[in-house]
């Protein structure tokens, strides 16, 4: 191994413990109910709280088996199928067996659920803006680009780590 390559190793392995630090307060942040809950009345929509992920990851993964939908969310599928059931009695989402393999029942977002995770957007834009007002274009930018090179790369990381 390049000496090189040994320096950036040093670097990156003191930078993971604050790297993990920020990812937990952020999904501590990001999984507090009120949350969603202010989301949700920013939006000005009425929508359970226990629905209002479902219905977002339906619409941002759709059509989406339910099963993968309950391991997005962290829920069992027994859970997340009577939810979407829910969703489904409200107009915003309907079940349907996957064209190809007909054992899988998928979600898909009705244009009743489309036109509530608009507003949903808009909110959350609203939002962001807000939390985004003192950062120059290029830190928005670049933490955008970094986020999604992050997400990819943990995406496609292996159980265990390969030898150095």
């Amino acid at each position: 191994m390049s000496s090189t390559k040994n320096v950036q190793n040093t670097h990156i392995r003191k930078k993971i413990r604050d790297l993990h630090g920020s990812l937990i307060d952020i999904v501590s942040l990001m999984n507090q109910p009120q949350r969603d809950e202010m989301l949700v009345r920013e939006a000005g929509i009425a929508l359970d709280r226990a629905l209002f992920p479902l219905l977002v990851g339906i619409e941002r993964r759709g059509p989406i088996g339910i099963v993968d939908l309950a391991v997005g969310v962290g829920r069992d599928y027994t859970t997340v199928s009577r939810q979407v059931a829910k969703l489904e009695s409200l107009g915003l989402a309907e079940r349907r067996q996957n064209p190809v393999d007909r054992r899988v029942n998928e979600a898909v977002v009705t244009p009743k659920g489309k036109a509530m995770t608009d507003k949903i957007d808009a909110a959350r834009e609203r939002i962001a803006l807000a939390v985004f007002a003192s950062w120059e274009t290029a830190e928005v930018n670049d933490l955008v680009r970094l986020m999604r090179k992050f997400a990819d790369a943990l995406g496609g990381a292996t159980a265990s780590p390969q030898a150095e």
